[in-house]
């Protein structure tokens, strides 16, 4: 999926890559292969397959929550075992970042995605613009934040 998204960019060449959840996991892993654009990362499934790998039920498939759905949908194993192999987040991205976190979330804990964040700025790398936006209240769908969220996207995008 990595190599499509990355393909896409190339063929569109987008004024910024916007990803939510495990879309914000593609979007990172795009704009790793293909620095082009400022990223927006919204609560960023980081760390996702090593969280689920070794918790997750007996059995095959698995039945997870799908926010964008609002409904539960049956996921292979194996594509948990394939995302614990995958780290996006091992570097920090080669354009500006943007990442919106709910400190409220429920599906992915905010004090990992803060972590991988200072890690980025500790290393020196993050690019200059890049921001962390933490939303005390929001949840992991950040359904009542969208004006925010649009706001950072064209901020992002280097709109007003």
């Amino acid at each position: 999926m990595a190599r499509f998204s990355a393909w896409e960019m190339r063929k569109h060449l987008p004024a910024v890559v916007v990803g939510s959840s495990l879309g914000a996991l593609v979007a990172l892993q795009a704009g790793q292969a293909v620095p082009i654009a400022p990223l927006v990362l919204i609560a960023p499934a980081l760390g996702f397959g090593r969280r689920w790998v070794d918790a997750l039920p007996p059995g095959d498939a698995v039945a997870f929550f799908h926010h964008g759905e609002e409904r539960e949908v049956r996921v292979h194993r194996r594509f948990f075992e394939e995302m614990a192999r995958v780290e996006p987040d091992r570097e920090a991205p080669a354009t500006p970042v943007t990442v919106i976190m709910g400190r409220q979330d429920e599906s992915v804990p905010f004090d990992l995605v803060r972590e991988v964040w200072n890690r980025w700025e500790t290393s020196g790398a993050l690019r200059e613009g890049s921001r962390f936006v933490e939303i005390p209240d929001g949840d992991h769908g950040l359904t009542a934040h969208v004006g925010r969220i649009a706001d950072e996207i064209l901020a992002a995008a280097g709109e007003s």
